[in-house]
This record gives C-alpha cells, sequence and structure tokens, in this order.
C-alpha cells in the first residue's frame, strides 16, 4: 500500500500547481538522503533466484538493530523524558505519513489491550486520516497545515508529547507536528532515518537511525520501516514499564478482552505469586478481574479495597504497593 520514502516522501504536486523547476528541486534534495541511495550492485537482483534475493533482504535486515543500538543513549532519554509527561497525564502523539504514520497507529492501538491505558492516551496521527491507513494518501503528506489541524483537534498541551515519524526525515506532515507542538510546549522527539534531517532538528529530542540506502532504491517500508517499529516498540514500552505497568516482565494491567487474554491473566496471576488456581480464580474475583489487584491481594495479604486503594496511593506502582501493604 505505500511507495518510497514515506509512502514516496517526495512533495505529490499535481502538473497545474507546481513547475519543473520544483521536481528538480525535490529530486536533488532526495538524491542526497541516504535512504534515497541507489545500490548498483544490487541492479540485477530481479535476474537473481528467490532464494538468493531472500537471503540479501535478511542480510540487509540483520544491520537494522545495530543502527538502532548506536541511538540507545538519544532513545533512552526520550524515553525518560516522555513518561514524565505521561506520569503528569500528558499524552503520547505519534504523527507521521505513509508507511511511518501507518507504524504510529500500529503501536498506538496495540497500547491499550497490552498495557490498559485509555484509547486517549497514546494516539497516532496519519497524515490523510484513517482511511490513509487502507489507501494511500500521499498528497496529504505535505502539508504541515494539516498536522497543525490534526494537533489542534485533540486540544493538544504542553503536558503532551509529540513525537513526529519520517524515514527522509523531511516530511511536511511530520516536521509541521512537531514544531506545532514545541510551540506550544509539549513535549517533542524526532524520529527518522538518515542524518542531520529537518525533523530532528525541529525536536528537543532527535533520533536518527541510519540504516543506509535500502534494498529496493528508496523503498523506505523496509529496513527503515524496521528501524522505526523498533524504536517505537521502546518508546511505547520502556515508557510503560516507567509508568509502573508492569511487574518485571509481565503484563499486569493487561486488559482481559477475550480468552486468549483471559487465560494470559490467571498465567500472570501464576508466575507472578506462584498460588493456586483456586487461591487466583479468588483474588481475580475480589478484585473484578483486574491482574495488578489480584497479585497485590495475594502477595500483600491484602482484600480486594485495600489493594485498589494502595495502588491508587502508588500511582498505580505494584511494587511500591507491595512495600507500603501493611505486614
Amino acid at each position: 500500500m505505500t511507495s518510497s520514502a514515506d509512502a514516496t516522501d517526495a512533495p505529490s504536486h499535481s502538473s497545474s500547481s507546481s513547475s519543473s523547476s520544483d521536481y528538480r528541486d525535490v529530486r536533488a534534495e532526495l538524491e542526497g538522503l541516504t535512504t534515497e541511495a541507489f545500490r548498483p550492485e544490487h541492479s540485477d537482483i530481479d535476474r537473481l533466484s528467490t532464494v538468493d534475493i531472500a537471503k540479501i533482504m535478511n542480510g540487509e535486515d540483520a544491520t537494522v538493530p545495530t543502527a538502532v543500538a548506536a541511538q540507545l543513549p538519544v532513545i533512552a532519554a526520550a524515553i525518560d523524558a516522555i513518561a514524565e509527561r505521561m506520569g503528569r497525564g500528558g499524552r503520547l502523539v505519534y504523527a507521521g505519513a505513509g508507511t511511518a504514520g501507518r507504524l504510529g497507529v500500529l503501536d498506538a492501538s496495540e497500547c491499550p489491550p497490552t498495557f490498559n491505558t485509555d484509547p486517549t492516551e497514546v494516539v497516532g496521527l496519519i497524515a490523510g486520516g484513517p482511511a490513509a491507513m487502507t489507501v494511500s494518501a500521499e498528497g496529504a503528506e505535505d502539508s504541515a497545515e494539516l498536522a497543525v489541524e490534526d494537533l489542534s483537534a485533540l486540544g493538544l498541551t504542553a503536558d503532551d508529547v509529540v513525537v513526529g515519524v519520517s524515514a527522509s526525515g523531511r516530511t511536511p506532515y511530520a516536521i509541521g507536528a512537531v514544531e506545532h507542538a514545541r510551540a506550544l510546549g509539549a513535549l517533542t522527539v524526532g524520529l527518522s532515518c538518515n542524518a542531520d534531517s529537518a525533523l530532528a532538528a525541529a525536536a528537543e529530542h532527535g533520533i536518527e537511525v541510519v540504516v543506509g540506502p535500502e534494498l529496493l532504491t528508496g523503498s523506505t517500508r523496509l529496513k527503515a520501516g524496521t528501524a522505526q517499529k523498533l524504536v517505537l516498540n521502546m518508546l511505547s514500552t520502556i515508557t510503560m514499564i516507567r509508568l509502573g505497568k508492569t511487574y518485571g516482565n509481565l503484563m499486569v494491567d493487561v486488559r482481559a478482552s477475550n480468552e486468549k487474554l483471559r487465560a494470559r491473566s490467571r498465567r500472570i496471576v501464576s508466575l507472578a505469586t506462584g498460588a493456586s488456581d483456586e487461591e487466583i480464580e479468588a483474588a481475580l474475583a475480589a478484585t473484578d478481574g483486574e491482574v495488578k489487584n489480584a497479585i497485590l491481594t495475594i502477595l500483600g495479604d491484602v482484600d480486594g479495597p485495600t489493594a485498589a486503594r494502595l495502588l491508587t496511593e502508588t500511582d498505580g506502582h505494584l511494587r511500591a504497593a507491595l512495600t507500603a501493604a501493611p505486614r
């Protein structure tokens, strides 16, 4: 559904609104981007066997974690800042176009079932709106004004966080979102896959995961998309760990909305407490199925209402609540 460089990342002007000089300027800009570089060594890739192409792709993908590792200190600093804002009630908002936008929407949509967050706490904005998740809307990425409109509709405040996501680091929608958010005092993060990007320069925290040229020239749904997914996983997951949404590596805030998750809830309580099935069922019944509360009733030897109070007093941090439990 996407094409190259954040759904082309190159402005999609009509012939009636842009001159050939505009295209030459954009072409020159794209030619300077690492993610757009041509790989002459792969110019005959279509002549290779399927397994040989797969081996090449797999080798390319194997380089992505190393590129991410080089940015870990910057990523960690961004996460600590995000957690601080969200800890005081702020929201995490991703903004991007094409593949980058879809990855942000994906990450945001997985937070409620994984961490029991409200759908308004982590939000994904994609240029062109929800329809652009399945139908490409390349032209929308060229509008910084559209990003301002989308953020204004959310009622963005200084407590919020906006993460602009763009493989090229030049997408007007992502840059516009970051610039608008920063002007309002919100925390800003720019995630791109090119060094010295305009997006990173616009944000307080610039994360530039330089994965190099793509196997298919300019197709940033490949290595760049993988890199962005890895970083977004870190931003949301580690922020939620910092906010007390886990106990060790257990998802104690999981929302049990189907049979699989109800079974997982019981397994999480078992792993955390070592309690019998009968104790687990009693604890979940006493806490309206809340996994974190059920664990606290067992390990802290308290009743359901006391568990709820202790967790409220400790901002949902189970370890702190266990320390505060009467012995």
